[in-house]
């Protein structure tokens, strides 16, 4: 079998493939064209999200038998035609769940202490216990949104300090274990002191975090987002900041970033992003929460794991 990659993986993928006898094609550097010329030929294609598998470019496909996307989400698929087509589709967030739940609480902990602030100003010279006093993370509640393989990692990691774990998954039943509570939105609306979003992007959690969302909850809260930056509107979260209903936000997504995650917009492009920009109330990230030196590795050991699987090889 044929296989295209068109985005750039760790190479144990390509070794592992190898072994079995698949035939493993760069295209990382080819075009959109050049990729629809030769994907007749094809029977899987690994990606990550340099351009999106959508209708116009996998009616082309046709021999595909499967897809493979070095990541946990899919929105860049169109999902409705795969499953026509019998297209099977792998993702992997179990290989970079580590990555996201340690990127989570580090960024949290550092809005919480201060430390980019602390560090800046110890490098101008400047020395100011005071302002730079932290808060702890003890006896805080933290509602997690999506309980799937980011979500119970970040509550997983939550497990050493003495905080309260909401959950909150309207796909699960019975999801509730040693690191957190199963609840509902009505309970992490009244209770939470930090939200955390870990679901994916689709025509139901676009903006789910708008100026409605936000005014439900009974206390100011901090914000994470390392899921997608479409969840979150950026306007509702500024508002939110200015108004100090949100206490501070991290984020690792934008709802600014480019289609391949490669980009924003500039500040100069948008004024409320610029004013985001400046808030000294959020801690940013360039979309690396799953992105450590092992899940590089896992992502696609994951993914020929499933590959194998699904041959039954």
């Amino acid at each position: 079998m044929q296989v295209l990659f068109i985005d750039t993986v760790h190479s144990i993928l390509e070794e592992r493939l190898t072994e079995k006898g698949f035939n493993c094609i760069d295209g990382t550097s080819w075009s959109r064209e050049k990729c629809i010329a030769e994907i007749p030929k094809m029977d899987g294609v690994v990606i990550r999200s340099r351009f999106p598998m959508n209708e116009d470019f996998l009616k082309h496909g046709t021999q595909l038998k499967f897809i493979a996307r070095s990541g946990a989400g899919m929105e860049n698929i169109d999902l409705d035609y795969t499953e026509k087509q019998n297209i099977q589709c792998f993702n992997a967030p179990e290989g970079n769940r580590n990555a996201v739940g340690e990127h989570a609480l580090g960024m949290l902990l550092s809005l919480f202490n201060n430390l980019k602030k602390g560090d800046n100003e110890v490098r101008q010279g400047i020395w100011d216990r005071e302002g730079n006093r932290g808060i702890e993370l003890d006896g805080k509640t933290v509602g997690i949104i999506g309980y799937g393989n980011n979500g119970g990692a970040f509550a997983k990691k939550l497990a050493g300090f003495d905080v309260k774990v909401l959950a909150y998954d309207k796909y699960k039943e019975n999801y509730g274990n040693q690191y957190a509570q199963a609840a509902t939105m009505e309970s992490i609306f009244m209770e939470a002191d930090v939200i955390s979003f870990h679901i994916p992007q689709n025509e139901e959690t676009m903006f789910l975090a708008d100026e409605e969302f936000f005014d439900a909850f009974e206390k100011p809260i901090y914000v994470i987002n390392l899921a997608r930056g479409k969840i979150v509107r950026t306007s509702a979260l500024l508002k939110g900041l200015n108004s100090s209903k949100i206490l501070g936000a991290c984020l690792d997504v934008l709802e600014y970033e480019s289609a391949s995650f490669e980009k924003t917009i500039s500040g100069d492009e948008n004024p409320e992003f610029n004013a985001l920009l400046k808030s000294d109330k959020v801690l940013f990230s360039p979309h690396v929460g799953g992105w450590s030196v092992e899940s590089y590795f896992k992502l696609s050991d994951v993914l020929a794991d499933k590959i194998f699987q699904f041959f039954k090889l």
